[in-house]
């Protein structure tokens, strides 16, 4: 079939009745996000989503409708990502010029003939993204650390003296990141009671949480001793995933001083499947936080009315065994963050640190100035002093039980309706293994 006729036939091959539209199509022509998918029977390639369907890239690609060159026919992402943003540019182009083709012309062969490039998204596997080399998580929502400064140093400043000056992070395990759909199981760990804090017992985590994150993929690197510049970062940032980093408090509370984060963090971490490039959010971009008191240091200081925030709603829903439908416990928004994406890319290099393509790191707990954009379990219930009530209160929540499914959600929506959806992020706790 010759790339013509496939223009001509593929958007009247997809949605007989018109493209989707409206706040219920996350994935619209306007976003195209990239994953990887695994048809029944089929090996793992890209893809991009569009309304409830999977097109296929690398057989698009050798259709004719796509570049050879750029890694579509990989079996993962990381090609792609790291030939740049010329790259990119060009694909999503090409891709868009398929889609919005105004041809009507069609017929019964054509339609048969692009079985190979079409695919339903239930009928697919969705894999990782990419395969990650290396995994960073930061702590950059001001109000999440405050929060949590309030609650473990009560009689101290809630933030720690260098947190305004730069992006706090630590260094994740890679191995423990999984997609969308798998189960987590609770871990076990060492941990203490508030009536014995130097006796440590072994056993089931008794305090299991979720941290409302999002998480971005690096593109292109930079070479070992070779700083990313601020003004350069986002020609470095591939695109946007939806991340729940699940948390073991109980097990992080004993372990974390005094080289942080370990055990607590490193079981899993859940990643939604879809890659939302930075190009389908530029209609989203809003103005960072203000970061004049204290100024930070000339490599991570903002030009002015930088515009490096995105206004990206955020859901959170809980559902536990005995709910008949999920609830949604916080909505909060990256808007809030106050280290930016490029701030955090940044400072992770200005020391020569590499970083390769397919890299992940998130952001840390994006919680909001209200009580209802809490980001966490341990700040929605202040550390399990408080309830959180679903069904009216007949089901109520400090931490997560066995059983519990917690699904992240995000969107961007403008005034018009259009919108771009990051799908969901979603996993479910099964029990300890006894040791």
């Amino acid at each position: 079939m010759q790339a013509s006729a496939i223009r001509r036939a593929l958007p009247k091959f997809l949605f007989p009745n018109g493209v989707p539209a409206g706040a219920a199509a996350d994935f619209q022509v306007n976003n195209l996000p990239y994953g990887i998918f695994r048809p029944s029977g089929g090996n793992a390639r890209i893809g991009v989503a569009l309304g409830d369907k999977v097109l296929d890239l690398r057989a698009l690609s050798q259709k004719g409708l796509l570049p050879s060159t750029c890694g579509l026919s990989e079996q993962t992402l990381n090609g792609f990502m790291g030939s740049g943003s010329q790259s990119w540019q060009e694909v999503r182009h090409e891709l868009q010029k398929v889609l919005l083709c105004d041809e009507h012309e069609r017929n019964l062969s054509n339609r048969c003939a692009l079985g190979d490039v079409i695919h339903e998204q239930g009928s697919v596997d969705m894999l990782l993204p990419a395969k990650i080399g290396d995994y960073t998580d930061f702590f950059a929502s001001r109000e999440h650390a405050e929060n949590c400064g309030k609650m473990f140093r009560p009689n101290a400043e809630p933030l720690q003296p260098n947190w305004l000056h730069l992006p706090v992070g630590y260094h994740g395990r890679a191995s423990t990141v999984v997609v969308s759909g798998t189960d987590v199981r609770r871990p076990c760990g060492q941990v203490v009671a508030n009536d014995r804090p130097t006796e440590p017992i072994f056993g089931p985590e008794p305090r299991l949480d979720i941290e409302l994150e999002m998480a971005c993929f690096v593109g292109p690197g930079n070479e070992l001793g070779k700083p990313i510049k601020l003004a350069d970062a986002e020609e470095h940032l591939f695109g946007v995933v939806l991340l729940n980093d699940w948390s073991a408090r109980g097990i992080q509370r004993w372990e974390y001083v005094p080289l942080g984060p370990f055990l607590g963090k490193n079981f899993a971490s859940t990643i939604s499947p879809w890659v939302v490039p930075f190009a389908a959010l530029e209609p989203f971009r809003t103005a960072t936080p203000s970061q004049d008191v204290p100024q930070p240091l000339p490599y991570l200081r903002q030009s002015p009315c930088s515009m490096q925030a995105f206004d990206i709603q955020l859901e959170v829903d809980l559902k536990t065994p005995d709910m008949a439908a999920p609830e949604t416990i916080a909505r909060s928004n990256l808007k809030y963050m106050y280290w930016s994406l490029a701030q955090q890319l940044a400072h992770h290099t200005v020391n020569g640190c590499r970083m390769n393509p397919g890299d992940l790191f998130g952001t840390g707990t994006i919680s909001g100035p209200e009580p209802g954009q809490l980001g966490s379990l341990l700040e929605l219930t202040w550390s399990g002093k408080n309830d959180i009530l679903l069904e009216g209160g007949r089901v109520k929540r400090k931490f997560l039980e066995d059983g519990d499914t917690v699904t992240i959600r995000g969107f961007c929506e403008a005034p018009d309706g259009s919108r771009v959806g990051f799908g969901e992020s979603k996993g479910s706790i099964l029990p300890a293994i006894q040791h």
